[in-house]
């Protein structure tokens, strides 16, 4: 009797017969999405399935006190010829020193000895390494005291006849900082025990403005973490080109401390701003992974399985600071 009633509405109605397609158009394309693990479109779910829908992995950030800092005051003063200034900005003594036109292999190779044979806690652990694979070795003497920023004047001896390290890609690093603990007390204290920063320094090859290229934290349990730049949504006005960070507030200042990328150099840094990129209201408060934008606030970050920024898919992702923290720190201004 059904059978028949439809067929008399397939014959005397076209309109039923358009209708019956696109139903069967949108409940077929909203099985298949949801059994691919893609995003049913939101006219296809309600708002308690929008806020339950995420996949989105929730890391909980791991906080740890990095001892060393490392900076350069002018990088478009820096070249092979001249020589590079750095300013360490330690916690405790360190031992800084320098190693030019290093081995990119060896280097590699001593980073995975640092996780599967011996710790490099020391100058000479990493040279031993390294099986002097670099053409010259500048160390301070005197250990740089905690908080001083005194800065510090790398170069190359003019018998070195080096200037420049060929055409990219090159087998050497111009210039590889290692700041260790000086005292081996601190060194049972902190998690991270040196700190690996590569440093680009323009030559007659290759004349890219100095800069750091990677930052390494060798930790005491043996493993390395490779220190990556956040970046923060730039919806506030650009700040004046006299701050050494851009859109340098209290609050931004203190999520960069966070993240421990308080030390990196100020063009590498995008403008910042505390407010959501959705919302334009809640602070900002969530990296997502892996394309690292730090752009949404609590509220927004259920809604997002794409970055809004840069449309990659998202990952993982993990907050700044908790929400007692933000209250901590809303209380205190």
């Amino acid at each position: 009797m059904a059978a028949v009633f439809l067929v008399t509405l397939y014959e005397y109605s076209p309109l039923f017969y358009i209708a019956l397609v696109s139903v069967c158009f949108l409940v077929t394309s909203a099985v298949v999405l949801g059994w691919f693990g893609l995003g049913v479109p939101v006219i296809l779910r309600n708002s308690e399935e929008t806020e339950s829908s995420t996949r989105v992995l929730k890391k909980r950030m791991r906080q740890v006190k990095n001892p060393f800092g490392l900076e350069i005051p002018r990088p478009a003063a820096a070249s092979l010829t001249g020589g590079v200034t750095l300013t360490p900005d330690c916690l405790e003594d360190c031992v800084l020193t320098c190693y030019w036109g290093c081995s990119v292999q060896k280097l590699h190779e001593a980073l995975q000895k640092h996780v599967y044979c011996f710790r490099i806690k020391t100058p000479q652990a990493l040279e031993d390494a390294l099986y002097n694979e670099y053409l010259y070795r500048q160390q301070y003497l005197q250990s740089i005291k905690k908080n001083d920023k005194e800065e510090k004047y790398c170069h190359l001896p003019e018998d070195a006849q080096v200037v420049d390290f060929g055409p990219v890609p090159r087998s050497r690093y111009p210039l590889v900082a290692l700041l260790t603990l000086a005292d081996e007390e601190d060194r049972e204290i902190y998690d991270i025990i040196a700190m690996v920063a590569v440093i680009h320094i323009p030559d007659e090859s290759y004349r890219l403005s100095c800069r750091i290229l990677y930052q390494y934290l060798l930790l005491a349990q043996g493993q390395y973490h490779d220190l990556k730049q956040l970046f923060m949504s730039a919806s506030s006005p650009a700040p004046s080109s006299s701050s050494a960070f851009p859109g340098k507030s209290s609050t931004d200042r203190t999520l960069l401390e966070k993240a421990g990328l308080a030390g990196d150099e100020p063009e590498l840094q995008e403008e910042n701003s505390k407010d959501c990129v959705v919302c334009q209201n809640g602070p900002v408060n969530w990296v997502l992974l892996p394309c690292r934008h730090t752009c949404l606030c609590d509220g927004c970050v259920r809604y997002f399985q794409q970055c809004p920024m840069c449309r990659q898919f998202v990952q993982e992702s993990f907050p700044l600071c908790s929400k007692k923290e933000q209250d901590e720190d809303g209380s205190t201004r």
